[in-house]
């Protein structure tokens, strides 16, 4: 896609529906091509938008949608953990999209909440296999404080968990 054929991308927040749906499709269609993720990651991401949802507290929850052309390209998310930490989820940019600055309009969206909710610190956990997010979060101001690798998803992975105090 070039440049010039791009459409604006609009970044919301409200969630409509069929939008969880889709962003579970990719991320399971996303990392099953790019890491050989299989089902199991699907059903992990399921699981924890479903719950997002369900116990939803606008004052210490968002989600960002990006879309374009009605189409859903991106998304990320805070999770209220307690009343001063903040849990940062589901940061997606579909492939054809990366490398734009998409990630980081979501981050900072994402960040801007956190700090008007008043956290005192975000924290996330990704893998290792994500050197771009890695990036993103490193040049964010966050700090890789802990990994363990497992067998998940079906393949071997090294998760990692960053922190940053706000």
């Amino acid at each position: 896609m070039s440049e010039s054929h791009q459409s604006y991308i609009l970044i919301r927040s409200n969630l409509k529906s069929g939008d969880i749906g889709y962003i579970i499709y990719l991320h399971g269609i996303l990392y099953a091509e790019e890491y050989h993720w299989n089902r199991t990651f699907e059903a992990y991401v399921a699981d924890g938008l479903a719950g997002f949802v369900l116990a939803y507290n606008p004052d210490g929850d968002r989600i960002w949608i990006g879309e374009r052309d009605g189409e859903i390209v991106g998304c990320i998310a805070i999770v209220g953990a307690s009343a001063s930490e903040a849990q940062l989820r589901w940061l997606l940019v579909h492939s054809d999209l990366r490398g734009k600055g998409l990630g980081r309009r979501l981050m900072n969206e994402a960040m801007r909440f956190c700090r008007e909710q008043g956290y005192g610190s975000v924290f996330l956990w990704t893998t290792s296999d994500l050197k771009a997010a890695a990036h993103l979060y490193l040049s964010t101001g966050f700090h890789k404080t802990d990994e363990k690798t497992h067998e998940i998803w079906g393949q071997t992975v090294t998760e990692e968990r960053y922190e940053m105090s706000l």
